[in-house]
């Protein structure tokens, strides 16, 4: 056996010039600085002209660098091969360790022995398998190499000996995951090398501290070591499985011109430029038949006596180059999908697989939208702007030997091979041929299609603006200033401009946005000293953009007011709007902080994914707490199915507990939240920690229940309401409270667009609030309300009698857990002039509980009497102490019996004179009450329209279960509200 030997030379340079490595002796040795400052530079143009964006087309510079040649057949269609090669690209997430080296083996020997093609997708018509098919791996650097080589260069201009201990970590954890591959009857002629590579990289890295900087050239040459050892480390595993395979050195086939020669590696992560990187597919090819007709031969993969049934794995070095001169470079950072798919193009390849750790390109980050999910396809288009605009789904510039040779690009998860993923392939409609084809139509309309393909974002950006320049003309100003931006270097992502005012806003990477501002206020210094310019300014906190893209958008109607009012609803603020012209994006730039609130928010109103609600329950170990959790387990199936509506409970508290999902994640709801809130998992109740959570929260849907009825928590409600989450509030401590705090609670449902719901204050699932209100916004004139809104009262007045005493009335009240947790709240009439203000508020009266004329049924000595003990010890003692007024009850409820009338605990709101009252009183057969049943609560509506006689809203009004539906309903309400917002 015999490796394809490399001679890496290092020559030490004087102060002036650096060491440079030339692959092999074909390559002319130049020294890596001088061929940096022979190489003319070129500035960044703007992105208008630089980044692939809509209407992507190919600039032919000549016919050498833009051929479309591929090699020949012989390499084409290897050793007679009937299938044509298929490329497959791992970056360094899929290789960090040996046992993910040894998952991409089994991969890729699994995939080229071939795959079954169905009756659909074959010729024929017939099921059959493809046969081998020939197949060639990408391979990027180990996961995390290519910053520990940057590390070693960096640190090489501080201390020698850092320099040297982080290059031999590096080396050791390579060679470490080499040898747990193969045996070293491979492995040993691996090692040597990579030791020699060492030697050569600190030998270039010692040099770097006579010239006190690192020349560009030289961090791309030491950094493409990390894919040459990849590459070599993924081959020894397969040779050792006894694969007909080779591993190519890619400096030694890839030939480009880079139009950018200083430009380094670019930025960790970037995916909006190669630094101008342009193959030369002519040199290539012709390189790429060299190599097959050499090394493929000598290792075997270029064989006639390759079997029928085998195929050739070829092992090839993503990011690396050589440039047109001779000088070993690369594609950039995230250059290994370019490599891949320049691959694929110069061996007329019938797939392209990048093998992520997600099952395909996403509809959104699934990081920030747990929401999101897998897109089926895309075109390339669609995928280059999902790419520019944040979106991990490839390199930009990747498509374009794709685009050009119509190669599908597969997005796969290599922990779950056997799910399609997402392929990418075929051009977007341009702008005219969609105006040709047919009218504008609202995008609802077609039911079903969803007319974007995904949402992304773009973080830390910031606005620089030039505002008032309408002396200069509009036309100059836009030609100076994105010329300063050119000429700087910065890299511009948006433009919007008003041409009222000639002023101009665009969005720059944070990190250059003082660069773009000096080179704004110098290019019009002149015109700010004379004020022709009002000013120049940049933003100082950090922004985001968010953008929605699909090929659906162009001529449907409504996409951007969907857009816009998902964002608004979310209570997201926009800073900057622009459309793409090809029609197929819509960006927006908003707060860093709302960024991933306004992605989930946007998924969810474009029907990506279910509306979800995050929902915080207080009090949720209380019966009325436990009755709605349970109701809403029983009920969330049906949620999702008739409603496409998904509950979210993400926090539970109690009295002195608290549980919250963990980044905002759903918890388990079960019955038993007590058990839930005795668990490890549990905090203590800290009010200020769940506001900070929830203000955290970045659903756009978030929803507090408030079950405790407690004046403490009351005082939350605005800070709740401000931050953008909505309220439900079944007990009256707010709606009845303070006239102060009520009136800053509704100033935040108002100036936020929340919504602060208590229908079940009142009357628990009756209508009542909601009824009223329709009346008022209806223009009628509502006069008087009366009847009865306590439905212990009700009980206890209806199951009094001479064998019944108004205690065990009140008992039995009790046990069917109609009464407040307190009875004495209801006997008192206190609980009953609580609801009285609410409604009273709701009608435009100023009054607070001390307004309401209360007759209570208690005397002072119990009303003011401290009782201890337990809850069950304490109500035993209130209803030992309630008998003492059987008696005369008996004799108020006889005296009324005796003339034809009932007892019945009766409120009235007079709206012309401003009395409002609750007090015990008889009624004959003619009036509603008359007939009141149990636990049943009744309202009359006197108004200018209901003359004859008043409407009546009745019904059972007392219990956990009715209090809980009424919440329910409370939330529903505002669901629908949230999926309406979407609509």
């Amino acid at each position: 056996m015999r490796l394809y030997k490399r001679s890496f030379l290092a020559f030490a340079l004087s102060a002036s010039c650096v060491s440079a490595f030339a692959p092999s002796k074909k390559y002319a040795i130049r020294s890596a600085v001088s061929q940096s400052a022979a190489q003319p530079t070129s500035q960044s143009p703007s992105f208008l002209a630089n980044n692939l964006r809509n209407n992507f087309q190919l600039s032919v510079a000549t016919s050498e660098i833009l051929s479309s040649k591929t090699s020949p057949s012989s390499v084409t269609c290897p050793n007679g091969n009937a299938n044509p090669w298929e490329i497959h690209k791992f970056g360094g997430a899929s290789l960090a360790d040996a046992a993910l080296y040894r998952t991409v083996g089994e991969l890729l020997i699994t995939e080229s022995s071939g795959r079954l093609i169905s009756s659909d997708d074959s010729e024929d018509g017939e099921e059959h398998h493809s046969g081998p098919i020939p197949t060639m791996a990408v391979v990027s650097a180990r996961g995390g190499m290519t910053d520990q080589l940057v590390a070693v260069v960096d640190s090489a201009l501080l201390d020698m000996n850092a320099a040297e201990s982080a290059l031999t970590l590096a080396v050791e954890t390579q060679l470490n995951i080499l040898k747990e591959l193969a045996p070293p009857a491979i492995t040993d002629e691996i090692e040597e090398r990579v030791r020699k590579d060492a030697k050569d990289i600190l030998s270039v890295v010692q040099s770097l501290r006579m010239i006190r900087s690192v020349p560009p050239s030289v961090m791309e040459v030491v950094t493409g070591f990390g894919e040459i050892w990849s590459a070599q480390t993924l081959y020894a595993y397969l040779k050792h499985k006894g694969v007909k395979t080779a591993w190519m050195d890619a400096r030694d086939v890839l030939i480009v011109r880079s139009e950018k020669a200083n430009a380094g590696l670019g930025d960790k992560g970037s995916s909006s430029s190669t630094g101008g990187v342009t193959p030369l597919y002519a040199k290539s090819a012709q390189n790429l038949e060299e190599w097959w007709n050499g090394v493929g031969k000598e290792e075997g993969v270029n064989s006639e006596d390759i079997p029928s049934t085998e195929a050739p794995i070829v092992i090839a070095t993503g990011f690396v180059a050589t440039s047109d001169s001779g000088v070993p470079t690369t594609l950039k950072r995230s250059g290994s999908d370019y490599s891949a798919t320049i691959f694929a193009k110069l061996t007329a390849s019938a797939r392209v697989t990048m093998w992520k750790n997600t099952d395909g390109v996403y509809t959104a980050d699934p990081r920030r939208v747990p929401e999101a999910f897998s897109i089926d396809s895309l075109k390339y288009d669609e995928a280059m702007e999902l790419a520019y605009f944040g979106a991990q789904v490839l390199h930009p510039s990747a498509m374009e030997p794709c685009i050009d040779s119509n190669i599908p690009v597969y997005v796969r998860n290599i922990f779950n091979p056997d799910f399609r993923g997402t392929v990418i392939q075929g051009r977007c409609t341009s702008l005219s041929e969609t105006n040709k084809a047919g009218k504008v139509v609202n995008w609802r309309s077609k039911q079903g299609e969803i007319p974007i393909k995904g949402i992304t974002s773009v973080d830390g950006v910031s606005l620089l603006t030039l505002e008032g320049a309408s002396v200069i003309g509009g036309a100059q100003v836009a030609e100076r200033f994105m010329g300063s931006m050119a000429s700087a270097g910065i890299d511009v992502l948006m433009v919007t401009q008003a041409s009222s005012e000639s002023s101009i806003t665009i969005v720059v990477p944070e990190n250059m946005g003082q660069a773009a501002l000096r080179a704004a206020q110098s290019t019009f210094e002149l015109e700010l000293s004379r004020s022709n310019v009002n000013a120049i300014s940049l933003t100082d906190k950090p922004l985001a953009i968010v953008a929605i893209v699909g090929e659906g958008m162009a001529l449907q109607s409504g996409v951007s007011a969907t857009f816009m009012s998902s964002l608004a609803k979310a209570n997201v603020n926009i800073r900057v709007i622009a459309q793409g012209s090809s029609e197929r994006q819509v960006a927006v730039v908003v707060d860093g902080d709302d960024a991933s609130r306004a992605l989930r928010a946007a998924h969810m109103a474009f029907t990506l994914s279910q509306t979800m609600v995050s929902v915080t329950v207080l009090g949720a170990t209380g019966k009325l707490g436990s009755a709605l959790i349970q109701q809403l387990n029983e009920q969330r199936e049906s949620l999702s199915k008739k409603m496409n509506l998904s509950i979210c409970v993400n926090a539970v508290t109690s009295s002195k507990k608290m549980l919250m999902g963990k980044d905002g994640k759903c918890l388990v709801t079960t019955s038993d939240v007590r058990a839930m809130l005795d668990s490890d998992e549990a905090a203590g109740l800290d009010m200020y920690a769940l506001t900070m959570a929830l203000k955290g929260d970045v659903n756009p849907h978030r929803v507090v229940i408030d079950c405790t009825n407690d004046d403490s928590v009351a005082d939350y409600y605005a800070q709740w309401l401000n931050s953008g989450a909505n309220v439900i509030s079944p007990g009256r401590r707010a709606g009845a409270g303070p006239m102060e705090r009520y009136n800053e609670i509704r100033e935040a449902v108002t100036s936020n667009s929340v919504e602060w719901q208590y229908e079940s204050s009142v009357g628990s699932a009756l209508p009542i609030i909601s009824t009223l209100r329709d009346l008022l916004q209806t223009g009628d004139d509502v006069q008087l309300l009366r009847g009865c809104l306590s439905g212990t009262m009700a009980y206890v007045f209806r199951t009094m009698d001479e064998s019944t005493p108004f205690s065990e009335a009140v008992r039995q009240a009790m046990e069917k857990d109609f009464a407040e947790n307190n009875i004495r709240e209801d006997l008192s009439g206190v609980d009953a002039a609580r609801k009285v203000v609410v409604l009273a508020r709701e009608l435009g009266m100023n009054v607070s509980v001390e307004d309401v004329v209360v007759e209570s049924l208690l005397p002072d000595e119990i009303r003011n009497k401290e009782y201890t003990g337990t809850k069950e010890e304490v109500n035993a003692a209130i209803l030992e102490d309630l008998k003492s007024l059987d008696e005369p009850m008996l004799k108020r409820w006889k005296a009324e019996l005796d003339n034809g009338r009932l007892l019945r605990y009766k409120f009235y709101i007079d709206v012309a004179t401003g009395i409002c009252q609750c007090k015990l009183e008889g009624v004959d057969n003619t009036d509603t009450l008359y007939r009141l049943r149990d636990n049943e609560n009744l309202i009359a509506f006197e108004t200018s329209r209901y003359t004859t006689s008043p409407l009546i809203v009745k019904g059972a009004a007392a219990g956990p279960e009715l209090a809980a539906a009424g919440m329910f309903a409370d939330l529903l309400r505002m669901g629908r509200g949230f999926i309406g917002s979407q609509a």
